[in-house]
């Protein structure tokens, strides 16, 4: 027909069918588009061989689009505006393509139609073929979307709001810019978020794309993805990624640090990776002088903030409250799993009242004999008190712990040292209600033996009372189990009985001096049955003092020590 001389150029109505997209139509169209859209590559090329006009416009395309604010309408095939032939070899792509690189010969791929390129036509179209052939054909791959409002968007933008992630990786391949910004400063990693894009998300996150922008409103792509309710889908993939061991890009850690990510989720796997990777700062406090740990901490992620702190982050840090990993742990209804790990750590690493943290402290009150023991054997501090003024001892009483009060003061523990609050010990030990007090025993037997063995300054009655009462130094010598208040042997006695008050007949002798039932007063039997009585200063809670140590060193003369547990 061509050598007949008929004019290839001329246009007729023709039925045209396609089934991608799908068409069944007649339509006035030249033969070139008709081979075009029939995917007629020997036509085609015969055609543009005869040179054929290449200049025309075909109304054929099913998408349109709003050129104030570049909005895509799917309208049906034949009912857009009338675009380039180039145009239709996109949407009626042939899968070789063929005709779309036969056509890119003679017209250029960045010729825009209503403010776009074929490219972008081949992205909405989600042609993978097309990008790909454009893309080797020399179609910018930066070049924007324009519209009448100057809203810009650039062909990887538009890819990843579609969610064509093939197409998204095509971009990224070609060369395109992973963070140009829409004119509203979006990122292709923001528009990801803003629509849900998971696997776009995934394959930019992958390709280096940055976490750490921000659009002119202040968001960055973890924070949309929050407001928008897509926080954990969003947090599945940046951990996939750090798992296939792609460290996500961050060019400011104060918008996204993936450690401090990592640490609010309470991901030990991503963890382990970051850390590992060893270019994070694990002590980067954010603007508000959060460390990672602090975040494990105030989250409750017990296993998270155990690697951290084993990791070597400091414990000690404060955030702009004033607050550490430690008092952040207290706050949490699992503060005592927090505090184990400490415990364990500086079991194991002997790292000392670390942000707070007072290892022999926390031992004592948890009643750990093993590890009080293995504290004190390093040269832990018994006495020093922790940040409420409590010392080690204070502590186990007030927990009833006995044995740990035994061991505590086995090991040096005073039982006289006071709080800020004026407490002790032993009244830490007496608030406790109910059931036995071990703790309140053994720190009475403490303060008894230490009385008696120390001696004091009492006053000594004679004859039974009768006599006038004069001032002594007694004590009790341990391995004799002797009460001393002098060098003759009537002064070097054996007690065998000890008790709180006067004798009915020391009563009676003392009435009329009218101190009958001077509090203080406190009387023993030697073993020849001779009845001494003694006054001591303190009342009577220090004259059962005396009784107590009397009879424990007596016993403990007589009967011998008890052995030392075994702790």
């Amino acid at each position: 027909m061509l050598q007949c001389g008929v004019d290839a150029s001329a246009a007729d109505r023709v039925l045209l069918q396609s089934s991608k997209p799908s068409v069944h139509m007649n339509v006035d169209c030249t033969a070139l588009a008709a081979a075009v859209v029939s995917r007629q590559v020997p036509i085609v090329h015969l055609l543009l061989q005869a040179g054929v006009r290449t200049d025309i416009k075909v109304k054929l395309g099913a998408w349109s689009w709003d050129m104030a604010t570049g909005e895509e309408y799917r309208v049906g095939a034949g009912l857009a505006e009338p675009y380039a032939i180039t145009w239709c070899a996109v949407e009626y792509f042939e899968v070789s393509g063929a005709i779309l690189r036969m056509l890119l010969q003679h017209l250029s791929p960045n010729t825009p139609h209503y403010g776009r390129t074929p490219l972008h036509h081949a992205i909405l179209c989600g042609s993978v073929g097309a990008v790909k052939v454009l893309l080797n054909c020399g179609a910018d791959v930066e070049c924007p979307v324009k519209t009448a409002k100057k809203n810009e968007f650039c062909p990887i933008h538009m890819a990843a709001r579609l969610g064509l992630s093939t197409l998204v990786q095509c971009l990224i391949d070609s060369g395109c810019d992973l963070n140009s910004k829409t004119d509203s400063g979006d990122t292709a990693l923001m528009i990801c978020a803003k629509y849900k894009r998971e696997e776009c998300l995934r394959v930019l996150a992958m390709a280096g794309a940055d976490f750490g922008l921000v659009n002119v409103a202040g968001q960055s792509a973890s924070s949309i993805a929050g407001s928008n309710r897509w926080s954990l889908a969003f947090q599945d993939v940046v951990f996939d990624v750090i798992r296939a061991m792609k460290i996500p890009r961050s060019s400011n850690m104060t918008v996204f640090s993936p450690l401090m990510f990592a640490a609010k989720a309470g991901d030990i796997e991503a963890l382990k990776i970051l850390i590992g990777w060893g270019g994070f700062n694990l002590d980067y406090q954010d603007e508000n002088g959060f460390s990672a740990v602090m975040i494990t901490a105030l989250k409750g992620h017990v296993e998270a903030f155990r690697l951290l702190v084993y990791a070597g982050a400091d414990v000690k840090l404060h955030n702009k409250s004033g607050q550490t990993a430690i008092t952040l742990s207290e706050l949490h209804q699992s503060h005592d799993l927090f505090e184990k790990v400490m415990l364990q750590f500086a079991l194991e690493k002997g790292n000392r009242n670390a942000g707070g943290f007072h290892a022999l402290h926390c031992a004592a009150r948890r009643g750990d004999l093993d590890a009080v023991e293995l504290l004190t054997s390093k040269g832990y501090d018994v006495n020093i008190p922790d940040g409420d003024g409590y010392t080690p001892l204070m502590l186990a009483a007030k927990e009833g712990h006995g044995s740990m009060c035994e061991l505590l003061i086995l090991r040096g523990a005073y039982c006289d040292i006071k709080s800020a609050r004026g407490e002790t010990a032993l009244s830490l030990a007496r608030k406790i209600v109910g059931g036995k007090n071990d703790a309140e025993h053994v720190i009475l037997d403490d303060l008894a033996r230490k009385l008696v063995l120390g001696g004091a300054s009492v006053r000594k009655h004679t004859r039974g009372g009768k006599g006038t009462p004069h001032g002594k130094e007694i004590r009790m010598v341990g391995s004799k189990g002797v009460l001393r208040w002098g060098n003759s042997s009537r002064r070097n006695v054996m007690c065998r009985h000890a008790e709180v008050g006067p004798s009915a007949a020391f009563q009676k002798n003392r009435k009329k001096k009218g101190d009958a039932d001077e509090p203080g007063v406190f009387r023993v039997v030697t073993t020849k049955n001779r009845e001494v009585h003694f006054v001591c200063e303190g009342g009577f809670e220090t004259a059962e003092l005396w009784v107590r140590g009397i009879k424990l060193v007596t016993k403990e003369a007589v009967f011998g020590k008890p052995r030392e547990t075994r702790w």
